[in-house]
């Protein structure tokens, strides 16, 4: 008798690739964070939450205070090309909330970073990667 397939109820939870990808972007989170922490930066934040997006990481170091986009994929290249002008704008406009809820942090020499990361590869840090004169 043939087992019969029935179709997946899209309310039923995550589809498999989003799981994976999720689960992805956290390891690459977890391993930029150790790069950092390698480096001498101290985690403020991780995956800190706005209504205006999410900040993957707020560190600092000595008088500095950054904020990083952590971009993960297969490639490095891959990585780089996926930051967006929205990624952007998403990471400018919550880190003005950031600062508005620690004022002391507003003294910081400010920074905005990029990570990338790829599997097999060390993390590349970006440092003053996000334009902020636009």
């Amino acid at each position: 008798m043939a087992q019969r397939i029935e179709p997946s109820n899209p309310r039923s939870g995550p589809r498999q690739e989003r799981v994976a990808a999720f689960k992805f972007g956290l390891s690459a989170e977890s391993r930029a964070a150790m790069f950092l922490i390698a480096k001498g930066y101290r985690i403020a934040a991780r995956r800190w939450k706005t209504p205006f997006g999410e900040i993957d990481i707020v560190a600092r170091r000595r008088h500095a205070l950054v904020f990083v986009e952590v971009k993960a994929r297969e490639r490095i290249d891959d990585a780089a090309e996926a930051v967006t002008e929205r990624a952007r704008r998403r990471i400018l406009a919550a880190a003005e909330l950031w600062l508005a809820h620690h004022p002391d942090d507003a003294r910081r020499h400010i920074s905005f970073d990029v990570m990338l990361v790829a599997p097999g590869k060390m993390p590349r840090h970006i440092a003053n990667a996000v334009d902020t004169s636009r």
